[in-house]
């Protein structure tokens, strides 16, 4: 059976054209900084099924898509949220074994499973809600308020450091940030991701840092001294090393003590290495005057990025290492507020399609960044909702993206129905 009833409503998606759209999505490839082609084809999705998409963009080939399914006017309004960039690229021939695998840039069904890097992060989602949206629209639904569609660049985490600038570095401020400040504001928003059919409505924050070891003078490779392997050896590389094990226990210490909970979901705060650069790769017959180490430090609502610096600081001094500490990213760590109405909505949703009470996701849901944390700063109550995936096999069964599917058309049936009191009617 291809159609798959959402109950009760007389709105039904079709499993084949949910297969199709997330297959075609998911084989447009489209790293982060890439995003137009995937963007043009979302717009002109949007544009066949009647939903008049707009592109808001910072730059003309990093535009967001926004479409409507317009609404009485007298209701709660909800906008659906997806990204459209992906995490691997070609280029990531240092962070990747093989870069080029088809799974990081193309997808594929086998059996009732999807396969692809796309299709879990993030577009089988999207494609779950444009469908939803799909259905609502051809069922002729009426609702009281407007149901929104976006699909944004700059979700995957790049920012600008060192020579690798604005604006193919940027993230947050071409992608969520700029819808929201450019029209795409609704009452609440239904992030679109994988959370295993739970949600989480508060998420970490973050704080990047680059630690620069300073070593000695350079040394051509037959004048090295025969030094100690400690603090006074002279290739900054060397030290740097030695200083790996201090800040990975300090990492382990700050997840332990810093721990978040709260009504909305559990933040476990990681810090974890992810570069490294030192000396030049065509030149090794120097020693390095300088070794840089970046630092991801994921924060709660509690957290200060300028003591985490200063102990890092001192950290280092702690380790005899001359060097300094640079703070080059803080992004902080935001609640929904009151997203009652769409709780109750999505609770509502869930328990007729999934079965049994929504539960609040896995701290490792609500440990990540994702734009819900842009709706919930800029006033807009958010939640992250999604199906189960498997990240490490880049798989996603499509059972549960048709259930996704169906969840999110009611729940969009649930807050969009609903009336909102206006202020002058309060009074």
């Amino acid at each position: 059976m291809t159609q798959a009833t959402v109950e009760g409503t007389g709105i039904t998606i079709d499993r084949d054209e949910l297969v199709t759209l997330t297959l075609d999505l998911c084989n447009i490839p489209s790293p982060a900084g890439e995003e137009a082609a995937v963007g043009n084809f979302v717009f002109d999705w949007m544009r066949r099924e009647g939903f008049a998409p707009r592109k808001i963009g910072m730059f003309p080939e990093r535009f967001n898509v926004l479409g409507t399914l317009p609404g009485r006017g007298d209701g709660y309004s909800l906008i659906f949220n997806s990204h459209l960039d992906t995490g691997r690229s070609k280029a990531d021939r240092w962070s990747i074994r093989d870069p080029d695998a088809p799974i990081n840039h193309g997808a594929w069904i086998d059996g009732e499973t999807l396969h692809g890097e796309g299709v879990v992060n993030d577009k089988g989602p999207m494609a779950a809600f444009l469908l939803a949206a799909k259905a609502l629209k051809t069922s002729g639904a009426s609702l009281r308020g407007d149901l929104l569609l976006s699909a944004v660049p700059g979700e995957i985490g790049y920012e600008p450091v060192d020579e690798f600038e604005a604006p193919r570095y940027l993230s947050k401020e071409v992608g969520t940030r700029y819808l929201v400040q450019h029209g795409g504001v609704a009452d609440f928003a239904l992030v679109a991701e994988g959370t295993d059919f739970r949600y989480a409505a508060i998420e970490a924050g973050k704080a990047f840092f680059k630690i620069t070891v300073f070593g000695a003078d350079q040394y051509y490779t037959p004048f090295v001294p025969d030094a100690a392997i400690d603090a006074d050896h002279p290739n900054a590389i060397v030290r740097a090393g030695l200083f790996i094990p201090m800040l990975q226990q300090w990492a382990r210490d700050y997840e332990r003590r810093s721990a978040y909970t709260c009504k909305d979901g559990t933040i476990a705060p990681k810090a974890v290495i992810g570069a490294v650069r030192g000396g030049n790769p065509y030149h090794v017959t120097r020693t390095s005057e300088l070794c840089a180490l970046y630092l991801d430090c994921r924060l709660t609502p509690d957290s200060d990025p300028l003591a985490l610096r200063r102990e890092l600081r001192e950290l280092l001094a702690a380790a005899k290492l001359p060097g300094t500490v640079e703070l080059f990213l803080y992004r902080r760590s935001y609640g929904s507020g009151d997203n009652g109405v769409l709780l109750d909505g999505l609770r509502r949703a869930h328990r007729d399609t999934i079965g049994g009470e929504l539960e609040i996701a896995a701290p490792v849901f609500s440990s990540m960044w994702r734009d819900v944390l842009i709706f919930n700063e800029m006033g807009i109550p958010a939640i992250t909702y999604g199906p189960p995936r498997s990240f490490r096999k880049q798989a996603m069964s499509v059972a549960d993206l048709l259930r996704a599917a169906q969840v999110y058309a009611r729940v969009a049936l649930e807050v969009c129905s609903r009336e909102k009191p206006f202020a002058a009617e309060e009074q």
